[in-house]
């Protein structure tokens, strides 16, 4: 179609980079091709980081890995912003000199 898009997303490994690696060479992949991307971008996301959740748990249950990742990603469709983030990953937007609060960052106290 004519809209842009763009895929950005950070990975923090835990306990090694087995998870981050896998994570990101396979997130943005399950993104782009869920049924959802085109009329809701946020479920792919959603969905799709929970996809990559499951085939690395798959993988290091098979390959006896111990590590993990925390995780965000921002797709822009043309001029919506979508966020979503794994563990206490964080993004900051700067508008104008000033930063915008996107998200609320998981911590351990929270429910």
């Amino acid at each position: 179609d004519d809209v842009d898009r763009a895929y950005f997303a950070v990975f923090d490994g835990h306990g090694g980079v087995d998870a981050a690696n896998y994570s990101a060479t396979h997130l943005h992949v399950n993104v782009g091709l869920h049924e959802e991307i085109v009329k809701n971008p946020a479920e792919a996301l959603k969905c799709s980081f929970q996809k990559t959740d499951e085939m690395f748990l798959f993988k290091a249950k098979r390959e006896k890995l111990r590590s993990g990742t925390t995780g965000v990603s921002a797709l822009i469709v043309g001029n919506k912003l979508h966020i979503a983030w794994l563990g206490d990953s964080q993004v900051m937007l700067v508008q104008q000199g000033k930063a915008v609060i996107l998200m609320e960052p998981h911590k351990p106290e929270r429910e």
